[in-house]
């Protein structure tokens, strides 16, 4: 019981094509914009026929679709799959056992407490999803990259910026010396002035606004270690990012990418910083206590 527990958990990395790996289905349409034509055609036949596809080979797939056995392997090795089978066993879990949270949109006639469901929901949904794809390995490069760091640099534009504040005000209170940039113009200038000695988090669920992905491109090339927090689709960002860290959120007509975002973004943030804090567990809980004194002048 306790391993057919452990196989059907989803962990990046997993050699075994016989791990199940949660929230295919979500996986593929956020991946279906950014395929090639011949992997493409192979996402939209595997949405519409899922259930088919887990009595199909290889072969049997790419004939359906017109691609080559090659295009099928490809195409689950960009979905983070270790190949073709594991693809089957995921696609059967995800028809058979039913989404618990289904993300769904908002309708004009929606009361307050429909509204109050959906965006529940939704936001359950971006964590259960982001958990499917967090990587492990990836925090600990992002923790080894910011321990290793004289400063750390934090970029965020738009919905992102109040997250990049809070994760430079956690960084903080552990003790780590880092500085937001939220405003585009210094950033770029900031950015250009790192080197081997800075670590650059970037927070982009897009991964395509155009100031992040050039302070991103400008630390990267100044030498410094670039981690990027952004969405699980290929994006431009990640040409210049070193460790990706990974969030998985839909964004549907009224419930923007910018909700469901942030709650995912936010989790990934205390996550690293965990991380960051049991590292150096030590210094970090006495500075946490240090900055709680000080903090306690603020209140009554």
């Amino acid at each position: 019981m306790k391993k057919k527990e452990t196989q059907s958990k989803s962990t990046p990395g997993v050699k075994k094509d016989t791990a199940v790996v949660s929230n295919v289905l979500s996986r593929i349409r956020i991946r279906q914009a950014s395929l090639g034509p011949s992997t493409s055609s192979i996402a939209e036949f595997v949405l519409n026929n899922p259930r088919r596809v887990v009595g199909m080979s290889v072969t049997e797939l790419a004939a359906e679709t017109g691609a080559s056995d090659g295009s099928v392997v490809n195409f689950c090795r960009q979905l983070g799959l270790t190949g073709f089978q594991q693809l089957k066993l995921s696609l059967a879990q995800d028809t058979v056992q039913p989404v618990q949270f289904i993300q769904e949109d908002l309708q004009r006639g929606d009361d307050t407490g429909t509204i109050c469901r959906k965006m529940f929901h939704a936001g359950i949904q971006a964590l259960r999803d982001t958990l499917s794809v967090v990587d492990a390995d990836a925090i600990d490069q992002a923790v080894q990259a910011i321990r290793a760091a004289d400063r750390i640099e934090i970029y965020g534009i738009g919905s992102s910026a109040p997250i990049a504040e809070d994760a430079q005000y956690r960084m903080l209170r552990i003790g780590i010396d880092a500085r937001v940039v939220v405003d585009s113009h210094i950033q770029a200038i900031s950015a250009s002035r790192t080197g081997p000695n800075v670590a650059v988090l970037t927070i982009s669920h897009s991964g395509a606004t155009h100031e992040t992905l050039s302070a991103t491109r400008l630390a990267h090339e100044a030498g410094a270690k670039t981690i990027v927090i952004t969405n699980f689709a290929n994006s431009p960002i990640q040409a210049y990012a070193d460790i990706k860290l990974y969030t998985m959120s839909k964004e549907t007509r009224f419930r923007t990418e910018a909700m469901t975002s942030r709650i995912a973004q936010l989790c990934v943030i205390d996550t690293l910083i965990a991380a960051l804090a049991m590292a150096d567990y030590d210094h970090a809980t006495e500075t946490l206590r240090e900055t709680f004194d000080v903090l306690s002048i603020k209140r009554f």
